[in-house]
């Protein structure tokens, strides 16, 4: 019986993060397909359980004396080997329903910092592997297959002089820009995130932020580009932009180096999505 109940628990977590809406802060939304199987399984697996318990109960009743070994695991003959086995199935449900959802704000970029990663052309640094700033999927391939991939998607864009930049293509072209800045420099851009405003001494740096799936919450980071605003534009964390500027090359003090930055001509507040990650596409 309890193996039927944390099976249907299961079934039910999966339809209840995705009627909810949680689900999308979990696992990148294109490999949705995989909660429905889940989902499918775990119903599957929990009626199997169900109709052993229920054939045990029937076979009990019509014979006391018989000793049914139907349903349990000889390979977990002790009372407490079995209940930590229950209790560690149990727990992703427990962990699911009852642990609350972190709200997406600047306090988790202050709470984990951010530092630049991988691009040896833009921080010569070939050993730089901080997933922040870039969202960096050269770890998923060999050094060969990685640059195949890059050297096409580059294809997409590299004769766009303005790049529109959506929750679709978002991580793939912050990905481009960082690893060949010199190949977008001059080119303009327009896209959406929110404020992330960090001080050096009395220099004040402004950052436009997404927060980014790649496969799953494990490699989730924060995703985006420095900005240079005009001097008659005032902003403050956690708002949320629309800006239009054009890709620059700019020394940032904290990490001895340039970085991809936006020299914003237009910035408009906006709301907040109803979504605040973006995921990658393969």
């Amino acid at each position: 019986m309890i193996r039927f109940l944390i099976l249907s628990g299961y079934f039910e977590l999966m339809m209840y993060l995705q009627v909810s809406g949680r689900l999308d802060q979990y696992i990148n939304v294109h490999y949705r397909y995989l909660i429905f199987l889940t989902m499918f399984l775990s119903l599957v697996l929990a009626l199997v359980q169900l109709k052993i318990w229920a054939g045990s109960e029937k076979k009990g009743a019509h014979d006391p004396a018989h000793h049914d070994h139907a349903g349990h695991d000889h390979g977990l003959s002790k009372p407490y080997q079995r209940a930590i086995a229950y209790l560690l199935l149990a727990l992703p449900l427990v962990v699911g329903t009852l642990f609350p959802t972190i709200s997406l704000d600047t306090t988790i970029v202050e709470a984990k910092g951010f530092s630049f990663p991988i691009s040896k052309e833009s921080v010569g640094d070939p050993e730089m592997t901080t997933q922040y700033l870039k969202p960096d999927t050269s770890i998923y391939y060999n050094k060969s297959d990685y640059n195949d991939q890059m050297t096409k998607l580059m294809k997409k864009y590299e004769t766009d002089q303005k790049l529109e930049v959506t929750d679709d293509n978002y991580l793939e072209v912050m990905e481009l820009i960082y690893n060949y800045p010199n190949s977008f420099v001059g080119k303009t851009i327009s896209f959406n995130g929110f404020v992330y405003e960090t001080k050096k001494d009395t220099q004040t740096y402004d950052f436009l932020f997404r927060f980014g799936i790649i496969h799953c919450v494990a490699d989730s980071g924060v995703f985006g580009l420095m900005t240079k605003l005009p001097p008659n534009i005032s902003v403050k964390n956690n708002e949320w932009l629309h800006v239009e500027g054009t890709i620059t090359l700019d020394f940032f003090e904290p990490f001895q180096r340039q970085i991809p930055s936006v020299a914003v001509t237009k910035a408009t507040t906006i709301s907040a999505p109803k979504n605040q990650y973006v995921y990658r596409a393969f």
